[in-house]
């Protein structure tokens, strides 16, 4: 009997989710490879495969913001000593800046280096504008109704906190969004910390009793992932298959490139020095974690399985994961602004547009900035880098050339700010005095 159980064991979820990636992915590839563009098989990725992803992405963000706000609010709270929330909150704020400055070096020492996008023939040129010219226009369009940094400090401060609930997720809100949200918890979890408990203690238990609610239903969101996976895979792989990344094929492998340095190279030396545990074991224990990033290309999305997983695993204690990793899934976008860094020094060579010094530390310190304001969701980097073109001279039309691959790319670094996440989280557990551990 204790034979037959051992080899009958289920496997992990995050095996599942591993074999959901490979078979999305692989049959979505063939699909694409034997079939081509077909009626038939947009048909069934606009029908079929992808609301089935949808079904199992809405089932994270609909949980996303009560989980920001209680986990927030209590992470605050259960500081206790206000001087202690700012000690944590300044060495947050000072490991995501220079980690984020050495994401962003990293792409543009690669990028010089390499400088994939000179010698990409004209008419492979021709065809990239023309076939992603209509996308271009409107990430053009978004980023021209972008607010001026000062108004963006200023709307992240609510005047109403519900409306911004609302539109948190809606591409048109103009509001603070997210970030508003995340500004009212951390401020009533400062006023709960300054109060009398035995007055709040009932408002706490409310707390309490949301988060334990909301990480149960993540549970049941995270029993469909393997199949949202395979959905989601073969509807990016059905459409992209590989004509696009063969034409981008020098810019695709500088970011991956890239990413993989910082992933596993830089977070691997943070982690052993900082953290004072084992790279090999970190990396065993938020598999999860990464590979739920790379499906859902939401930095948000991830972030209820990135919470149960750094406490379960780490040993994280909730109080710093509530405050640091609910922060981080918007304010610690160390992938992203490597990607943007790299995209926009492509685009320029791409146009002949010979950056200076000067120049490139614009595009530096402008990639760090919009590392850190850029919204956790699918594309959310695109309208931000039409900025960051048109900054430094190159057109913003540009941006059309990677829309066919920026969805794979968006997979790769979603990946890199999660973990960032969690070595921010397990740096700043280990600095406050707490044993971390690693599982796998």
């Amino acid at each position: 009997m204790n034979e037959r159980s051992r080899a009958v064991r289920p496997l992990p979820l995050h095996t599942k989710i591993l074999i959901g990636l490979t078979v999305g992915a692989a049959t979505g590839i063939a699909v694409n490879l034997t079939l081509g563009p077909r009626p038939g098989v947009e048909w069934v990725v606009e029908n079929v495969t992808y609301p089935v992803g949808q079904v199992f992405l809405r089932m994270i963000f609909m949980v996303v913001i009560p989980l920001i706000f209680s986990a927030l609010t209590l992470g605050v709270a259960q500081l206790g000593d206000v001087r202690r929330l700012g000690r944590v909150g300044l060495k947050t704020f000072g490991y995501t800046l220079i980690v984020t400055t050495i994401s962003v070096v990293i792409g543009l020492v690669l990028v010089n280096t390499v400088r994939p996008g000179e010698g990409l023939p004209e008419e492979s040129r021709a065809i990239l504008l023309d076939t992603f010219a209509s996308g271009a226009a409107e990430k053009i369009e978004s980023a021209a109704g972008a607010k001026t940094p000062v108004q963006t400090l200023v709307d992240i401060i609510p005047r109403n906190p519900f409306e911004d609930v609302v539109g948190a997720f809606d591409s048109d809100y103009t509001g603070g969004g997210i970030l508003s949200v995340m500004f009212f918890s951390l401020v009533l979890g400062v006023a709960l910390a300054l109060s009398d408990k035995e007055k709040t203690g009932t408002f706490l238990a409310f707390l309490e009793g949301l988060y334990e609610a909301v990480m149960k239903i993540i549970g049941f969101a995270m029993k469909l992932a393997p199949y949202g996976v395979a959905a989601l895979l073969f509807s990016v792989t059905a459409r992209l298959g590989f004509d696009v990344i063969r034409l981008l094929l020098k810019y695709v492998l500088v970011v991956l490139a890239g990413l993989a340095i910082h992933q596993f190279i830089v977070y691997s030396l943070l982690v052993r020095s900082l953290a004072r545990i084992s790279p090999l074991g970190f990396f065993r224990s938020v598999r999860e974690v990464m590979v739920t990033a790379f499906s859902t290309s939401s930095s948000n999305a991830t972030l209820p399985t990135a919470i149960r997983v750094t406490e379960e695993n780490l040993g994280v204690p909730r109080h710093i994961t509530g405050f640091v990793l609910t922060l981080g899934s918007t304010a610690n976008q160390n992938g992203t602004a490597l990607y943007e860094g790299v995209t926009v020094l492509f685009l320029a060579q791409f146009f002949g547009v010979d950056l200076t010094f000067a120049q490139q530390v614009t595009v530096v310190l402008m990639s760090i900035l919009a590392g850190v304001g850029t919204a956790g969701v699918p594309g959310g980097s695109l309208p931000v880098i039409v900025l960051v073109l048109e900054a430094v001279g190159v057109p913003g039309e540009g941006i059309g050339i990677i829309l066919g691959i920026d969805r794979l790319l968006d997979m790769c670094r979603t990946v890199l700010n999660v973990t960032g996440d969690i070595t921010a989280a397990a740096y700043v557990a280990r600095s406050e005095g707490y044993t971390l551990r690693t599982t796998g």
